[in-house]
């Protein structure tokens, strides 16, 4: 990243995001070397004078009690922080610190209102955007479960997601998606919106997609999926909704679903306090089916089966729900709060790999099961019926 970029973004989190002054002071509980904790937090302090709270490693637990010692009247979030607050213990006076104002990345709508509400925020400036890229989006005007408006010039266009490509018509362009419906994000490189790209001249390349709607035209593309979302008047300006990353969407039974999405519904229920969503084959089916790792709440010592059942079978249309589960004690996930999918993927529902319990959901069954040697069996030759 460039040093005008950096002071760029760092002069926006300050002065548009969160709005902060001298006499404010920002609890930032990220890795530094992370580009929102340093951005975002750091850039944002040096750039108005505000203060900072540091602390080495994010505590949920005593997370309140410090920002109230330290009045700490701004918050630095990435990923599930702000789950993980929303999972501890309530108290009617959570709301009762000096926080007003957050920024950061990955805040999910499901769990948006009950963090506002539950901890008296009154500004979320939620933002999207890669160091490498040419693009960002920033929630400025203060609304609802939004990444928020960009003043690049994008295109939301037509993914496959079995074929892992862009979809493109007759005449060899990029097809733009309806407005609400997910797609792929593409940013138009031009001289208000270069990409400085990476030191490697090929990895550059592989991020720029040529001739989208002309010859000769480049665009970054962002791996993301995102959408349009109406959230009222926005001077003009439309609004975006961050969906998926492209890898983390699978497809099955002739629809993409998103891990995100069902991994909202799921936490939903209320015996899980933590889920990670992902796709995994089955033999002799289409596409790759859903599975989810749960962590219980506290206290819960056993998964209600006929309960979760019914959960998803009301909250997600048959293609979305979990085919397979997989109950841990411990959900894993990077020093930035993202989940850790790789070794889920690898091991699947292998019960000669997963020490965990396993259930399956088989085609007409009214309930989840235990997945058994037997039952495993069966599926493993493609005779289980999906």
């Amino acid at each position: 990243m460039s040093n005008r970029r950096f002071m760029a973004s760092a002069g926006l989190a300050a002065s548009a995001g969160l709005k902060c002054t001298p006499e404010d002071r920002l609890y930032i509980c990220q890795p530094l070397y992370h580009g929102t904790g340093l951005l975002i937090g750091v850039g944002a302090a040096f750039s108005s004078g505000a203060a900072m709270v540091v602390r080495r490693r994010f505590s949920a637990s005593n997370f309140l009690r410090e920002v109230r010692e330290q009045g700490a009247t701004c918050l630095i979030y990435i990923g599930e922080l702000c789950r993980y607050l929303c999972n501890t213990p309530r108290a009617d006076d959570d709301h009762r610190n000096p926080l007003t104002r957050m920024m950061g990345n990955g805040l999910r709508p499901d769990v948006w209102m009950e963090f506002k509400e539950r901890f008296g925020i009154k500004r979320i400036a939620e933002f999207y955007g890669a160091s490498e890229g040419n693009v960002a989006f920033a929630n400025l005007l203060n609304k609802d479960c939004t990444v928020g408006m960009t003043s690049t010039k994008v295109a939301l266009v037509r993914y496959d997601v079995d074929a892992d490509e862009i979809v493109r018509d007759d005449a060899g362009n990029c097809i733009e998606v309806p407005e609400g419906d997910a797609g792929l994000l593409l940013a138009h490189i031009n001289p208000e919106a270069e990409f400085e790209g990476y030191t490697n001249a090929e990895a550059t390349e592989k991020k720029i997609v040529r001739d989208v709607f002309e010859e000769g035209d480049a665009w970054f593309n962002s791996g993301d999926l995102l959408r349009t979302i109406d959230v009222g008047f926005t001077l003009g300006y439309p609004h975006y909704q961050f969906v998926d990353r492209v890898g983390d969407t699978f497809r099955w039974k002739s629809e993409n679903v998103s891990t995100n999405e069902v991994g909202e519904i799921v936490n939903g229920f209320e015996q899980v306090e933590f889920c990670n969503v992902y796709g995994v084959e089955v033999p002799k089916a289409d596409g790759r089916a859903g599975m989810a790792a749960l962590r219980l709440r506290e206290g819960v010592d056993q998964l209600d089966l006929p309960a979760f059942t019914e959960y998803v079978s009301r909250e997600l249309p048959s293609y979305a729900r979990p085919v397979f589960l997989r109950v841990q004690g411990e959900i894993e996930v990077t020093g930035t709060m993202k989940m850790v999918k790789g070794d889920l993927k690898r091991e699947a529902y292998d019960i000669e790999a997963v020490a965990d319990p396993l259930y399956v959901l088989t085609p007409g069954a009214d309930s989840y099961r235990p997945l058994d040697a037997d039952l495993y069996a069966s599926i493993a030759a493609g005779d289980a019926g999906f």
